[in-house]
């Protein structure tokens, strides 16, 4: 089945290209050693409508489709999964708002969040709960009636109109940058999956306290922290679609997610097979480039074989989240996910042997691409969740 680029298509990703050449790789180093968040740069792609661009336009996106929006995501990546990274994974969340939020969420935030004035989080994991989504132990409360002079605004009219949050959330992107965060919390704690709600609160207020995760192994100038709740009160009309049916709402939105990790993936995975190419025609062994060598050869066939097969396999997921055929998209976002990501870690490793002591330091970026690229394995569904998940629509 052929996954030919529109017109349209092609000019988004060659313009995403040229932004990741022209402002992203000359700062990735850097940015990477400083473990310092690209805000700079997120607002210039903002101007671009490279951040959230699947928002419609009415809330300053532009509205791209699934293939557009995974083309983006894979030349950021491309560019440097640290830094374009951070660019890319600044809408995480406003899927759910987007679905379910009410309109006024929509009207506040998502103009911000598409102008790259704050990106958004989105509290899922906790430290003993990743893929046991089921099992966060994160509670909110009905709150007891507070007095006339501890409430305020017009979300706080009436007495016990609020919730009360207590818990931990652990690596969450963008949790100590976003200006607004998503929570998932437990309403009905004897209800298992069917008692968990979403929560949208700002972040500038008492009870959240965000620290940022230092020594990650890559993706270093992304954002990720820890997440503490304490007392914090959210109002009614911050719920998130319905109370106790936070689950399945979020649900929705993992066939997606899956995608855009595959795109990931597919990026990381192409910036190595394209320093490896540049690199086996530059280097020489024994009066010759070692690209004349059959052994480096058929590294880089391989390496380019694998990207090929997980780019397909990630276009073809995104083509089945804009048919609306939500079985066919569900099986190939993860196997899309579980094949590009695992792809991702072989490719960028041949890229290290590739570049052989020079691979090993960081004055090569392939170093720093195998570190990166390793993530994409773990986050949104683990390898051994996707192989879950196939058998699931198979058996």
């Amino acid at each position: 089945m052929s996954f030919d680029l529109t017109a349209e298509q092609r000019a988004v990703r060659d313009a995403v290209r040229e932004f990741g050449e022209r402002e992203v790789r000359p700062v990735a180093t850097a940015y990477e050693a400083e473990h310092r968040y690209p805000g700079d740069l997120l607002e210039a792609a903002a101007e671009l409508d490279f951040v959230a661009p699947h928002v419609p336009e009415e809330y300053g996106g532009a509205g791209m489709d699934a293939i557009s929006t995974a083309l983006v995501t894979e030349e950021l990546w491309r560019a440097d999964p640290g830094v374009g990274g951070s660019i890319a994974a600044a809408d995480f969340g406003t899927g759910m708002l987007l679905e379910y939020g009410d309109e006024w969420m929509c009207e506040e935030w998502l103009p911000k969040i598409t102008a790259g004035e704050t990106p958004i989080a989105t509290g899922i994991s906790e430290p003993a709960h990743g893929s046991n989504v089921a099992g966060m132990e994160t509670r909110a409360e009905k709150s007891e009636a507070r007095s006339a002079s501890e409430r305020s605004g017009a979300a706080a009219e009436k007495e016990g109109d609020e919730w009360v949050i207590n818990g931990q959330k652990m690596w969450i992107t963008n949790g100590t940058v976003a200006d607004v965060a998503i929570v998932m919390a437990k309403t009905s704690p004897g209800k298992g999956h069917r008692g968990i709600t979403a929560f949208l609160t700002p972040t500038d207020v008492d009870g959240y306290e965000a620290t940022r995760i230092e020594n990650k192994l890559g993706i270093r100038a992304q954002d990720t922290a820890e997440i503490v709740l304490e007392d914090l009160r959210v109002p009614q009309e911050n719920v998130v679609g319905e109370v106790d049916r936070g689950f399945y709402q979020l649900m929705q939105f993992f066939a997606p997610a899956r995608v855009d990790v595959a795109a990931q993936a597919t990026g990381v995975a192409q910036a190595a097979l394209e320093e490896s190419i540049s690199y086996a025609t530059e280097r020489e062994q024994f009066d010759r480039p070692i690209a004349e060598f059959q052994a480096v050869r058929h590294k880089i066939a391989e390496m380019a074989t694998g990207v090929e097969a997980g780019r397909s396999l990630a276009y073809r997921a995104a083509a089945a989240l804009e048919s609306g055929d939500d079985a066919t998209a569900t099986k190939l976002a993860s196997m899309a996910k579980l094949f590009a990501s695992e792809n991702a870690v072989d490719v960028t490793d041949e890229a290290i042997q590739v570049h052989g002591g020079a691979g090993y330091v960081s004055d090569h970026p392939v170093e720093r691409f195998y570190r990166d690229a390793r993530i994409t394995k773990i986050y949104d569904g683990t390898s051994e969740i996707q192989k879950g998940i196939i058998a699931d629509q198979l058996l």
